[in-house]
């Protein structure tokens, strides 16, 4: 029987973990541990910059754009997920997951932006350390910040828009714990050739165009490091460089994966395992890195930590009313002594 073509379907469904249900509640309690470590972890590194006025500079400026970031992009799949687990539902609707693909697409592109950039700062700061402030001044940070976003959300909004020319048939499984652009478009009954044709060339422009960006950025900071004649010289330069390329290293590596694992494999547990470690695991690391890799970041941390146990013992003690009496009564004596 043919099948009839869908141009606005209601609902897809999301297939990963949905085979195994005795296992369902061991993956609620990791991928819930892991998105509540990512929040805080990533909120804990604003809250740190915000409070400590020495890392009111373009790094930390940056690393706070990309921690609030890591937030929304683990946001926007996670809890959607975790509730189908809790339900035991796969369904996701049409609008639901044309949202997801969006916003998976918008916070991927600036997570990808914004570790250019950072790396633009590494070498403004190694290569010109005597023209830095100038090339990195608040009004230039603030117009990369806004120039990623504004690249993100056109790119976001082009992919979203070509995937409502599809028209969809049969039933809609999708081999993820989320909407994922690649699985979507495969599941189309019409012409999804512009819409492959859309997904490679924005991922040459918007991937291999940044991480040129990046490895020439790092090339130049090496032939810098490779000038400085103390080897203690070289060590602190390179030291301010290595969080953001374990970083850049993380994002890439994964974010690899899960297209290799995608396009070489039909297994939707080896491709959810590789989008796992790009939506989920990534965002988690990032704030251990910054934190455990520099040491201005774990005196902020430490800082606002006493701050906030201060804070806390401060708002525990009880209010001195009795003060007021006292001090009045004190006042009288002192009067009668003067007068006596």
């Amino acid at each position: 029987m043919a099948q009839k073509n869908l141009t606005r379907p209601s609902e897809f469904l999301l297939l990963v973990f949905s085979e195994e249900p005795e296992l369902q509640p061991l993956i609620f309690g990791l991928f819930l541990s892991m998105y509540l470590i990512t929040v805080f972890g990533n909120l804990l590194i604003i809250l740190a910059i915000n409070s400590d006025s020495h890392l009111h500079t373009p790094m930390y400026f940056f690393l706070s754009n990309l921690s609030f970031v890591d937030i929304c992009f683990t946001s926007t799949t996670i809890p959607k997920m975790l509730w189908n687990v809790y339900i035991q539902s796969q369904v996701i609707t049409y609008e639901a997951c044309l949202i997801q693909v969006y916003f998976l697409m918008l916070f991927a592109g600036l997570d990808d932006f914004l570790l250019t950039v950072m790396a633009y700062d590494r070498f403004a700061a190694i290569c010109h350390p005597l023209y830095y402030t100038v090339i990195m001044n608040p009004k230039v940070c603030r117009i990369l910040v806004l120039v990623s976003w504004a690249i993100s959300v056109l790119h976001s909004l082009l992919q979203t828009l070509m995937v409502l020319r599809l028209s969809f048939c049969g039933k809609l499984e999708v081999p993820h714990y989320f909407c994922e652009l690649n699985q979507i478009v495969r599941l189309a009954c019409s012409d999804s050739f512009p819409n492959d044709l859309v997904i490679y060339i924005t991922a040459v422009l918007l991937a291999g165009g940044p991480l040129t960006g990046i490895f020439y950025s790092y090339t130049k900071i090496a032939s810098s490091i490779h000038r400085i004649s103390s080897a203690q010289g070289k060590y602190k330069a390179f030291s301010t460089c290595v969080s953001h390329l374990s970083v850049v290293s993380l994002f890439y590596c994964t974010s690899l994966g899960v297209y290799v694992s995608s396009a070489a494999t039909h297994s939707s547990q080896s491709s959810a395992t590789a989008s796992m470690m790009y939506t989920v695991v990534t965002p988690m690391l990032n704030p251990f890195i910054y934190s455990l890799r520099n040491r201005d970041m774990k005196t902020a941390l430490k800082a606002f930590f006493r701050i906030a146990a201060i804070k806390r013992t401060l708002e525990r003690l009880p209010t001195p009313v009795f003060w007021s009496g006292d001090f009045h009564g004190l006042s009288m004596g002192s009067h009668r002594v003067r007068h006596d």
